[in-house]
């Protein structure tokens, strides 16, 4: 299964018996399933289906369908004009111009009076509504499985992205690991000449304490656990991607924990070196988690 992204667009047309069907769907980032409808008036009995299906389909994002229908020339109820009354209202209309020079009456005034003009309702049968409402759902069908394919191709990119962030994280960790400054000798010739500075003669230190407290401060610079822990999380981003599917969650989650050790990196080390390349790593991390924000 293939990462999704949250972000897609997709339209969908179709035609049923004179009356054309279009979707547009599109959807952006969000915490969870999401949904804004537009449609025409008299169609708001499809707004039910229409919420369980993407909720249904889709795990995460804020999605807005929007619903058109067109009537064709031939379906469309034909208007009826009681040419009678108009007739008599022509009539009055001449009068009042000659009596009282009123200006002459127009064809779109009179047409306009309540009465004269009217457009009767269109009758439709109970299974010609049904029949309809299944096609503008198929057509749904189509635009819904046009906007996965839309995500499905940004998460591929995005999984791309992401598989970069996490090589360039084990390798920042891989260096931290293999820095000159980690090598026990190193340390102990380090510590050793903070004991010597520390030893003056004329302080009043004792030296078995002195040493307790330079093995103390060894152990808690010690970035080990640090290390591991990253190796770990860089394994189980891996294999996140891999598997695919809704993972947004949980690579978020990954990410709060790289951050994690790699703030405790910078506040451990004690070395400028290993400093500078967990402060990198910070860097990284941070991009890596804003790319993540986009998955479903």
């Amino acid at each position: 299964m293939n990462l999704q992204s949250m972000t897609g667009f997709a339209r969908a047309v179709a035609e049923h018996e004179g009356t054309s069907v279009a979707w547009e769907v599109k959807s952006v980032n969000g915490k969870s399933v999401e949904v804004r409808l537009r449609l025409p008036q008299g169609f708001e009995r499809l707004e039910p289906a229409v919420r369980q299906t993407l909720q249904k389909r889709f795990a995460r994002g804020n999605f807005q369908a929007t619903l058109t229908i067109g009537r064709a020339a031939g379906t469309q109820a034909q208007p009826v004009i009681n040419e009678a009354f108009l007739k008599d209202l022509a009539g009055l209309a001449k009068r009042l111009q000659e009596q009282f020079g009123v200006a002459p009456a127009t064809a779109d005034g009179l047409l306009s009076l309540r009465g004269v003009l009217d457009i009767p309702e269109t009758i439709e049968t109970e299974e010609a509504r049904a029949a309809l409402d299944t096609a503008i759902m198929a057509a749904l069908d189509v635009a819904l499985k046009g906007l996965e394919q839309a995500r499905h191709g940004e998460g591929a990119a995005l999984a791309l992205l992401l598989s970069g962030h996490i090589d360039a994280i084990e390798a920042l960790t891989l260096r931290a690991e293999a820095d000159p400054s980690r090598d026990a000798a190193a340390i102990r010739e380090r510590i050793a000449e903070q004991v010597r500075l520390l030893m003056d003669p004329s302080a009043n230190l004792d030296a078995s304490r002195l040493h307790m407290e330079a093995a103390f401060l060894a152990t808690k610079a010690d970035i080990r656990e640090e290390i591991d822990r990253l190796k770990t999380h860089v394994a189980s981003g891996r294999a996140l991607i891999e598997g695919g599917g809704a993972v947004g969650r949980k690579l978020d989650f990954l990410a709060q924990e790289f951050n994690r050790e790699s703030n405790t990196l910078c506040s451990k080390s004690n070395a400028a070196a290993v400093t500078a390349i967990g402060l990198e790593l910070k860097a990284v991390v941070d991009q890596f988690r804003e790319q993540v924000q986009n998955l479903e």
